[in-house]
């Protein structure tokens, strides 16, 4: 099977689970639209694959639904040990939102599972990508940038990172990031989820 085939049978899949996670939730998609803070007509759209969400919104969708983003992806059984070569994770392409700037590829680390309460993921973030505005959840964020030139705004302040650079912050505060570099970025970016931490 060819990668392209690979990502459109990711994102029919997202498409699937968020509709049936809002169906057993209950909800129409007006109702989980103001939830979430977008339209109608968007979130059809996704549920039907039109389009990919932005991370953004993603993240809205899954805590309205009560779950992480993880959890919409699904994945193999848990196991307690998972290893990935050079190549072999699986990858997720996260729509920057309108066309307005190239689409962020995650490398995922950890098996997508809503149980899990870390995600690990190497962000490839093409030259002038990055988060499609600000967003803010439960949990706290680590990340070390292993190559390019990253400027990650938290909480209003502008932060540039090189290769070697680290940061950590709470995930609860307004949080962005784009690539000010002229060659792609690579980040090694972990979220907990204390809400799972504390058993919530």
């Amino acid at each position: 099977m060819l990668a392209s085939d690979n990502k459109r049978d990711r994102i029919e899949e997202l498409g699937a689970r968020i509709r049936h996670a809002r169906k057993l939730k209950k909800l129409t998609l007006k109702q989980l639209g103001d939830k979430v803070g977008c339209s109608e007509s968007l979130l059809s759209k996704i549920e039907r694959n039109h389009i990919t969400p932005s991370l953004s919104v993603l993240l809205g969708i899954a805590d309205a639904l009560g779950t992480n983003y993880a959890g919409l992806f699904g994945g193999k059984s848990l196991e307690p040990v998972t290893l990935y070569n050079i190549g072999e994770r699986p990858v997720l392409s996260l729509g920057a939102g309108a066309g307005k700037t190239p689409d962020v590829m995650l490398e995922r680390m950890v098996p997508a599972s809503e149980s899990r309460t870390i995600d690990a993921n190497v962000h490839v973030i093409p030259p002038g990508g990055g988060s499609s505005g600000s967003y803010s959840h439960s949990g706290e964020e680590v990340g070390y940038v292993v190559s390019g030139y990253v400027e990650l705004t938290v909480d209003g302040r502008v932060h540039l990172l090189g290769p070697g650079g680290s940061f950590f912050f709470n995930s609860s505060l307004p949080h962005s990031y784009r690539n000010v570099g002229t060659a792609e970025a690579r980040v090694v970016w972990m979220n907990s989820h204390k809400t799972r931490l504390a058993g919530k």
